[in-house]
């Protein structure tokens, strides 16, 4: 089936999400698109799956115009498409998912659940994906589930299939069987469409790669381009890729945590018996598959965790039991993984939010009196620094692109006079020229000697800013190791398994 997206805009009030955007994509080609997060590669995916709907252009099928009013239309004309988040139902069995939305009826009206077994195992078998229709998604991995998802597009007698950011949440081993698997859909004739911001990725498999930036087309880049080749286009400058950082210069331990456990209210624990240390002057990266963890012992670090067990100590100080506040004015610095939510103020300005965490003390604060003058030349100064773009400091962060909310939460925090840095998804929806801002910044806030623990499910962002890397697996330390681990070994211990040599 060949695919033709021709003059696609889409506009969301004044924002062009995407503009006049034309591609095409062959049966039995992967097709790559490439872009910064916010350029525009899901919406035009949104649109082509029948989500959204385009404000100019069309989208043509062998050389049938088709106008989608919702997925529905989209899964019948033949797209599937696998979401980044997947789409599963938890206490569902795969075929119970697979079979969700495209029921078949059996003798006086029953559900068919054994031809929706038996589909999941054809499919499984032609392109051995090793997937039980009996089990319960939430009881198998997080590959086997985006191998259901698949599935589920297949099942479907999908001929065109996209993949939204499939590689976010897989270990390198799961990203390796996924690449492999893309390649069997290519080899079955199958239009394969691969949004990714991944380089590394993007030249393993494209036969195509399509580059956008804001919403347009740039042009088409060769699949044996260069990384650097390809940055540049994504940016529109020349962008150093590799993080520069020399020898640490190491210090005393700054941060210890001991036996540090962390439930829920539920009684179900999420961290569990942590001990780790941070010297001065070192970068400490935390890697594993999301959902390990590393959002709660982070959290825990900051006082956000209600239930906490252990100790934490920053500089022979006890941060269990004190109040966030308590934690920010011991010099703790916090950027979190959820920028709306606990980063910012949406319907504050970019100045108030600056202050957000000096909001009742100098420099913006003298006797109870607010001094604007000192707030608005600071939020100006670091509008520019970290190239926040906005119309003004007066603009609300809800107004700003994910990738500019991002910028201001990272030039509010490096900018404080810190002792530890807790650094979590700190470059999640920045472009690749802000990436490379942003890790200079955290090397720098290093090498003047600020103990900094990174938390990232980029695992090349991982092994590029750590001096020693702790892999987690169900909250438990699997191990500590050398920043030069090589990934496959990386892998491995984000599944539980610990190597000779790790540090427990």
């Amino acid at each position: 089936m060949q695919l033709v997206l021709r003059g696609i805009t889409k506009r969301f009030g004044t924002l062009v999400a995407n503009d006049r955007i034309s591609l095409t994509v062959e049966s039995g080609e992967i097709h790559c698109l490439l872009g910064e997060n916010g350029a525009g590669k899901s919406t035009l995916m949104n649109v082509l799956y029948g989500l959204y709907q385009a404000d100019e252009g069309e989208i043509e099928l062998d050389g049938v115009v088709q106008h989608f009013t919702g997925p529905g239309d989209a899964m019948a004309a033949g797209i599937g498409m696998v979401h980044q988040h997947f789409m599963l139902i938890p206490v569902f069995t795969v075929a119970e998912n697979v079979m969700l939305g495209n029921e078949t009826t059996g003798f006086a009206g029953s559900l068919d659940t054994q031809a929706a077994k038996d589909r999941v195992r054809e499919i499984s078998e032609r392109f051995g994906f090793d997937v039980n229709p009996d089990a319960i998604v939430e009881d198998i991995p997080v590959g086997v589930q985006q191998r259901v998802e698949i599935i589920k597009a297949l099942s479907r007698d999908a001929e065109v299939l996209i993949f939204d950011e499939p590689t976010a949440v897989l270990t390198p081993q799961e990203t390796d069987e996924l690449m492999e698997i893309m390649r069997q859909l290519k080899a079955a004739g199958k239009a394969i469409v691969f949004i990714t911001h991944k380089l590394r990725e993007v030249r393993e498999v494209a036969d195509k790669i399509t580059v956008i930036r804001l919403g347009k087309v740039v042009g088409e880049a060769d699949p044996n381009a260069t990384n650097a080749e390809l940055a540049a286009m994504m940016v529109g400058r020349p962008v150093e890729l590799t993080v520069q950082k020399g020898e640490a210069k190491l210090g005393d331990d700054a941060l210890v945590v001991e036996g540090l456990t962390v439930h829920d209210d539920l009684g179900r624990i999420h961290v569990d018996d942590v001990s780790f240390s941070i010297r001065r002057g070192e970068i400490l990266a935390v890697a594993g598959v999301q959902g390990n963890g590393q959002t709660e012992l982070t959290e825990a670090l900051l006082g956000l965790q209600n239930h906490v067990r252990g100790s934490i100590r920053l500089d022979g100080t006890e941060l269990v039991g004190r109040s966030v506040r308590q934690i920010l004015e011991a010099g703790v610095g916090f950027i979190p993984e959820d920028r709306t939510t606990d980063g910012l103020v949406g319907g504050f300005t970019i100045a108030e939010n600056m202050m957000l965490n000096r909001s009742h003390s100098e420099p913006f604060v003298r006797h109870g009196s607010l001094r604007l003058d000192e707030l608005h030349e600071f939020a100006d100064e670091k509008l520019r620094e970290y190239d926040v773009r906005a119309p003004g400091i007066s603009t609300l962060a809800s107004q700003l692109s994910g990738g500019n909310q991002q910028k201001l939460v990272v030039a509010r925090e490096l900018s404080r006079d810190l002792r530890l840095l807790v650094a979590a998804q700190p470059t999640r929806g920045v472009d690749v020229g802000s990436i490379e801002f942003i890790h200079k910044q955290i090397v720098a806030g290093r090498d003047a000697g600020v103990p900094v623990l990174v938390v990232s499910s980029e695992l090349d962002e991982v092994v590029a800013l750590a001096d020693r890397i702790m892999v987690l697996y169900r909250g438990r330390v699997v191990g500590v190791v050398p920043s030069d681990t090589p990934r496959e070994v990386l892998g491995l211990m984000m599944t539980g398994e610990r190597p000779e040599g790790a540090v427990a």
